[in-house]
Formats: C-alpha cells, sequence, structure tokens
C-alpha cells in the first residue's frame, strides 16, 4: 500500500493522511516544512485528535502530498464526516437561532479582523483550550451586532453550531447562569431529563459535549464576571464571543475589544448607507454636523437615519435644528431610544458612582483628572475617588484617557448626565459642587504657575501638591487642563472672586513665554485688570496691565494697544508708587515702539527702566532692561556697543541665582542668546552667531517654550540661508511658521513665509516661492479684517 493511494470509500480522515504521507515518502518534520501546518496539528490528526481540520489547512497539505484534485476532494469530505456530530445528537440542534445580519455595519473592519484571528487560531490543533473574546463599549456602540456579524461570517469556520444566548445583563433580572447552561443543553440534543440539576454538573456535562466540537457560542449582553465564569464551557475549538458594557476584568485568558464610537469617516458612511449616498452628498456639511451631534455613537446614528429614512422630503438641516436642541429626545425612533439606552447602565451603579457620574458633567472640558472628580463628591482622598471612576469606567460610561490617570466622557453621555444632575440634585447641592471643582482647578493651576518662575528672589516659591511635585509635571498638567482651568478662572471672575484670579494671572507670567496661546493670555490677564480694579488695587492693575501690553505687542501684534496699556500701567504704578511695575511698564512701552517702524524710541526709556529697577532691588528687570538697550542700539548700527552690552546680559542670566534653575531661568537665558545672535551676525561672526542660535533652540526645545523655539527657528534659519545652507534653512523656517501658526502669531507666520519664499527664489524654485507668498498674502488680509 506504500505505492498506491488508500482506499477512499468510507476511510477515515486520519488513514488516508497517513496513506498520502507514507505514499510520498515524507516524515511529519518534512510534510510540515511543506505545507506550513505544524508537526503536533499533523501527529493530532493522524492519530485521530483532530478529526476535521478546516479546508484551508487541509490543501496546504494538497502540494507536498502530491495530491490530485480527485484525491483533495476526498480528503475534504472525509474532514467533513468527521465533523459530524454523535450519534444520538442531531446537528439541527447544535445550530442556534442567530438574529438578524445588517446591510449597513461599517466601520468595525479592523475588530472584525481581529476576531476572525482569533477563529483562525483555533484550528491549528495545538490549543489546550478555546479563545474568549469580550467585546465592551459605551451603550449604543454596535456591541451585539458586531457579535451576529462574525457568528454569520463564521458559519464554515464552526460546522458544529453557533449558539446566540441572551443574558439580559442590564435588566432587572439578568439571566441565571444554571438556566443558561440548561439552554445549551437543550441546544446540544439533551433530553431535558437527562439534564444534571446541580449547575457545576450542568457546566460539566456542557464541556464534554463540547470538548471535540467546532462551535461559536455568543453571550449577549453580559452582567458581570459571575454571570459569565460557568458558560465558558467551550472546548479547544470553540470561540466565545461575549458583549456586554461591563469589561469582565476578572475574566482570565480573555480577548477584549473596546468598542468606541466611529470616526468621522465611518458615521457618515453608516448615515450614506441608511438614507442614501446623494442625499448625503447634497448636504454634507449639515451630515457632518449631524454626525457631531449623534456623538458618532452607532445607535444614536442609527436612529437619526431611520428618521430620515421614514422622512425623504426632510432636508438634513431640519433634524440638525432638532438635535441642537433637544438631543436625546430627538434621538428616538420606534422602540429605539438613546436615553433609555443610557438609563440602563446608569440603574446598575453605586448610589456614589452615580452622584459621581452625574456632577462630572459640571468639568468643563470632556476629560478631567481624579483630582477633579474628587471635589465633586468631597471624596476624602485621590483613591476613593478613583474607585468611583473605574467603577464608572467598567460599566463603559467613562473611557480611559490616553492621559495618565485622566477620563473622559463619551458627548451624549455628558448630555445624559447633566440631564439627571438637573433632575436628581438640588441647585444649591449642584452650586456648591460647581464652586469646589472651580476653587480646586484655579487652586492647582496657580500652584502649577509658580513653578516657572525665575529664582529672582522676588517671585514666590513653588509649592508640591498631589497633582504634581516639579516643574515638568506642572507644565503636563497646565496643558492637559487648559480648558478645565481657564473655565475655572472665568467662572471665579464672574462670581466676583478677585483675588484668586488675580493670584492665577500673576502666577501665569512666565509661564506664558512658554505654553498656551495668544487668546488664553489675552483673556487671563485681561480678566486680572477687571479685578484688579474691581478691587481698587491700583499695584495689581499696573501687574496686569504691563502682562497685557506684552501679550498685545508680542502675541497678538497690536502695538497701539500695546502702547496705550503700558501707559495705563505707567499710571496705575507711580500711583501705587510701585518703582518695580513702574520698569516694567517702561520695558513694554519701548518693547512696542520697536515693533512700530513708524514709532521712535528715546534710549532714555531704557536708562530710565534699569534705574527703577536698580531702585526697587530687582536685578533680573535691570538685566532684561540693559538687553532691551543693547537691541536699541543694535537696530541702531551701533553693534559694538551692543555686542558689549550683551556679554554682560549673558553672563548674568548664564548664572545660578539663589537656588535651582528654573525653565524660565533658562528661557530668559536663550531670549538674550538670540538677541545677541543677531548681533554677531551683524558684525561679521557667522560661526558663533550660529553656535548661540543653537544653544537657544535647544534651551527653548528642551523646555517646551513653543514661541522661542519658533523665533529662534526663524533666526538660525536665517543664519543658514547667509551660509548657502538652503536645504537646513528651508527647514527651520518651515518648522517656525507651523509653530507661529499653531500659537498663533499671524505677522510672524508671514513674515516667515515671505522668508521662505525669498529663500525659494535663491534655490531657483518659483513656484513653491509663488505659493509662500500667495498664502502670506492671504494671511495678511485676514489680519487686516480682525478688529
Amino acid at each position: 500500500m506504500t505505492n498506491a493511494a488508500p482506499g477512499r470509500a468510507a476511510t477515515s480522515f486520519r488513514v488516508l493522511l497517513k496513506g498520502y504521507r507514507v505514499r510520498a515518502d515524507l516524515t511529519q518534520e518534512e510534510l510540515a516544512e511543506g505545507s506550513g501546518v505544524s508537526v503536533r496539528a499533523i501527529s493530532d490528526m493522524e492519530r485521530g485528535i483532530a478529526k476535521s481540520p478546516q479546508r484551508r489547512t487541509i490543501e496546504a497539505l494538497a502540494a507536498p502530498l502530491s495530491l490530485t484534485d480527485e484525491e483533495l476532494t476526498g480528503l475534504q469530505k472525509a474532514a467533513r464526516r468527521g465533523r459530524a456530530p454523535s450519534p444520538g445528537i442531531p446537528k439541527t440542534h447544535l445550530i442556534g437561532v442567530l438574529p438578524a445580519d445588517v446591510d449597513d455595519l461599517t466601520g468595525r473592519e479592523s475588530d472584525l479582523d481581529a476576531l476572525r484571528a482569533l477563529s483562525s487560531d483555533l484550528s491549528d490543533g495545538r490549543r489546550r483550550a478555546g479563545r474568549i473574546a469580550i467585546l465592551s463599549g459605551p451603550p449604543g456602540t454596535g456591541k451585539t451586532t458586531l457579535a451576529v456579524r462574525v457568528a454569520h461570517n463564521l458559519t464554515e469556520e464552526f460546522p458544529d453550531g453557533r449558539l446566540f444566548l441572551k443574558l439580559r445583563g442590564m435588566s432587572a433580572e439578568p439571566a441565571n447562569p444554571a438556566d443558561v447552561l440548561h439552554l445549551i443543553l437543550r441546544s446540544l440534543g439533551v433530553d431535558a431529563v437527562r439534564i444534571p440539576a446541580d449547575p457545576e454538573d450542568r457546566a460539566g456535562l456542557c464541556r464534554s459535549l463540547l470538548q471535540d466540537r467546532a462551535v461559536l457560542i455568543v453571550l449577549d449582553d453580559a452582567a458581570d464576571e459571575a454571570q459569565v465564569r460557568p458558560l465558558l464551557v467551550g472546548g479547544p475549538r470553540c470561540l466565545t464571543l461575549v458583549t456586554g458594557r461591563q469589561m469582565l476584568v476578572g475574566l482570565e485568558c480573555a480577548s477584549r475589544l473596546p468598542l468606541d464610537v466611529f470616526g468621522e469617516h465611518d458615521a457618515v458612511s453608516l448615515l450614506a448607507a441608511i438614507i442614501g449616498a446623494d442625499r448625503v452628498a447634497r448636504e454634507r456639511q449639515a451630515a457632518l454636523e449631524l454626525v457631531e451631534l449623534c456623538g458618532r455613537l452607532p445607535l444614536a446614528l442609527r436612529i437619526a437615519g431611520n428618521r430620515l429614512a421614514s422622512r425623504p422630503t426632510w432636508p438634513l438641516s431640519r433634524l440638525v435644528d432638532q438635535l441642537r436642541g433637544r438631543r436625546l429626545t430627538t434621538l428616538t425612533a420606534g422602540d429605539l431610544c438613546v436615553r433609555s439606552v443610557f438609563e440602563l447602565s446608569y440603574r446598575q451603579l453605586s448610589p456614589n458612582a452615580a452622584a459621581m457620574f452625574r456632577r462630572l458633567s459640571l468639568v468643563p472640558a470632556a476629560d478631567f483628572p481624579v483630582g477633579a472628580a474628587m471635589t465633586l463628591v468631597e471624596a476624602s482622598d485621590e483613591d476613593d475617588a478613583a474607585v468611583f471612576l473605574e467603577e464608572l469606567a467598567d460599566a463603559s460610561l467613562l473611557q480611559t484617557s490616553q492621559e495618565n490617570g485622566r477620563y473622559q466622557f463619551h458627548d451624549l453621555l455628558r448630555v445624559f448626565a447633566t440631564e439627571r444632575l438637573a433632575r436628581e440634585e438640588a441647585p444649591e447641592v449642584v452650586a456648591a459642587a460647581e464652586k469646589r471643582l472651580s476653587d480646586w482647578l484655579v487652586r492647582t493651576a496657580t500652584a502649577a504657575g509658580r513653578y516657572f518662575h525665575p529664582t529672582d528672589g522676588v517671585s514666590p516659591l513653588p509649592v508640591a501638591t498631589p497633582s504634581f511635585g516639579d516643574h515638568t509635571g506642572a507644565g503636563r498638567w497646565l496643558e492637559v487642563e487648559l480648558k478645565n482651568w481657564l473655565a475655572a478662572v472665568k467662572s471665579a471672575a464672574a462670581r466676583g472672586e478677585h483675588r484668586p484670579v488675580l493670584d492665577l494671572a500673576e502666577s501665569m507670567h512666565w509661564y506664558s513665554e512658554i505654553g498656551g496661546t495668544a487668546s488664553v493670555w489675552y483673556d487671563v490677564f485681561g480678566l486680572a485688570v477687571n479685578s484688579a480694579i474691581a478691587l481698587g488695587s491700583k499695584r495689581d492693575e499696573a501687574v496686569h496691565r504691563n502682562y497685557l501690553s506684552w501679550v498685545q505687542a508680542s502675541l497678538r501684534d497690536r502695538v497701539e494697544e500695546s502702547i496705550r496699556m503700558a501707559r495705563l500701567a505707567w499710571d496705575a504704578a507711580v500711583e501705587a508708587g510701585d518703582r518695580r511695575e513702574q520698569g516694567w511698564a517702561r520695558v513694554y512701552l519701548t518693547s512696542a515702539h520697536a515693533r512700530d517702524a513708524d514709532a521712535t524710541t528715546s534710549p532714555k526709556l531704557f536708562d530710565e527702566a534699569a534705574r527703577l529697577f536698580e531702585e526697587a532691588g530687582y536685578p533680573l528687570g535691570v538685566h532684561v532692561a540693559r538687553t532691551m538697550r543693547a537691541s536699541y542700539w543694535y537696530r541702531n548700527g551701533r553693534f559694538a556697543d551692543a555686542a558689549e552690552e550683551f556679554d554682560a546680559c549673558v553672563r548674568y542670566f548664564a548664572q545660578e541665582h539663589g537656588g535651582t534653575r528654573t525653565p524660565v531661568d533658562d528661557t530668559n537665558y536663550a531670549y538674550v542668546l538670540l538677541r545677541s545672535a543677531r548681533n554677531l551676525a551683524a558684525l561679521d561672526a557667522p560661526d558663533r552667531a550660529l553656535t548661540q542660535g543653537e544653544t537657544a533652540l535647544a534651551l527653548f526645545r528642551r523646555h517646551g517654550a513653543a514661541m522661542g523655539q519658533a523665533r529662534a527657528l526663524q533666526e538660525t534659519g536665517r543664519f543658514l540661508r547667509r551660509q548657502g545652507d538652503h536645504a537646513n534653512a528651508h527647514r527651520r523656517l518651515s518648522e517656525a511658521e507651523e509653530l507661529y501658526e499653531r500659537i498663533g502669531l499671524t505677522q510672524a507666520q508671514i513674515d516667515t513665509l515671505g522668508e521662505r519664499a525669498a529663500l525659494a527664489d535663491e534655490r531657483g524654485d518659483p513656484a513653491s516661492a509663488r505659493a509662500d507668498r500667495e498664502r502670506a498674502r492671504g494671511l495678511g488680509d485676514r489680519l487686516g479684517g480682525v478688529p
């Protein structure tokens, strides 16, 4: 028989396979190498352990075995015979009744691929246990729809059956695991009188019956681990899909697929699939707004689509208008209702978690840290608050953010939480919680800002908080919490809490050169000026008018406003008798004048500023004034005088002054280096100029000072251009232009585009030069139209 094909009439698969391998004169190892099927899998097939391998496994064996088409067909038929159910268990009982599939499932391709991969992993015959996949996510993300699609798609991979079992986890009476096991056994053909009474015995019988079968089991709408764990009875060739809002983190050896809302493209695609692509194309902008008002939540999109499909004459804009007013009420179609789906999850929460869920709607931004949540429920510490947050996350009512230790709301869940807050909590309780949150945000932001003060002997020392303990943590907190603390300081100002507003604004002055945007600092220092006036504090008025003068000149290109604000700051500082603020008023006035080509600056103003700072005992201010004076000499062609003054200022800012250097010490040093570098370039010392510019750029980058980076990139780009290094010059100018756009320095962006256009001319690239000039003109037109 070694030289002939084995008989095929009723020969088992294992006998056929071994016969073909012997005929081909191959060892199991050689067959494995030629087919890509593992030695273990081939051994299991020949020993009858794996009786019914998948079609693609058999096809992989065909080539090294040199099978004819007839032999391959016979081998596949033998494999199918091996999949037949055991005697006494009719095959019809093994096919569970699946819910209907949908034609318009979209946006879940990667999840479908992941589940197909889990299924493929079951076919190699090496596993000791089946695979378990948990599909979790916020209410309405389409977990059941995805599980049903997978069950329909994988019919051939699970020829022994597909079971769909409703666990009713969100209902008032979730399914009892023992009752579900009874249903599984009945589906497997076990007579009711033979089903054991004991739940563990039922589970054991299920496992024995499923040990050699390829069955897909869907456990839909699971309540918790205790309900699901007894139902994990699939054998090594079984795939169990568990859907539920809980993440079921207590289940071991499970793959997890957390489903989220759709991206914009997939959300629009689902809407188009329901109401027609032509209708969406006609009102593209309304469609985009509609999917955002639906929070890109699949259930909400399906409801909105169904409403529009049943009203073919409605423009999309009509439903958009309704959604703007009453979102959750509008998102109802027949028995589909977003609000009722959310309520199912909400009713499962503990009282403390439910209170936190409601009050988190008070947080201004979509995401927040544990500290913010702690203040809302008056938890004793962050660990206590984290317990409730994790309960909400496990229930998929919150999502963990990419940022470590942060959480975020889905848009529609936030609307639902706002409704519950208004319905279940007294107005005075809500107001008290909102004030606690605002106070915490303002207080923490003020503490963070103080990590960015120079070691000048005047600024208060920073204080560590549970949220951060150094300038790196403080800077990260200020950046990620920007929307929250900015809204909080506006809220404090509206309540007439002027001193906290002033404290926050003063703590932010030096940080404003590192982070934030022009609009942020215009708002913050503008609020502080109003608070100072409300309190009648001329000193505070002078401080914050000075800061606002800096914003108007350096960040908003509003030179006339900057000059006016500096003069008002001078008047307030004189009335307060504060020489330090008088000195700063002179610095900001001269700085604004330097930006106005038509204005003339008296050099006496620099001397006056330096004198005022000396009288105030403020050496940092003295050297800022001297730096300004050196820059004035540079602009007027006194390069040698400027170099001497710059050298003195560089030495001062390079030193430590009474403690560890802060980020602001480094950025102040970097700004002086950059000004000195321009003067060195004018003195025909290009190498020294570039070295100082590179040092300044490295310092700005180290501390994430966006505005400083942009100015250093622009300046070093100029130096490189003069040296003929056009490629690197273009790269630097491009980086500078992108940063200027990000932080809102439009005039600087226009200037950089002009320099890049000139560089393109030199490189012989007229198309790029023309594009840069056109873009600069467009920005200039827009800038000219801003009041």
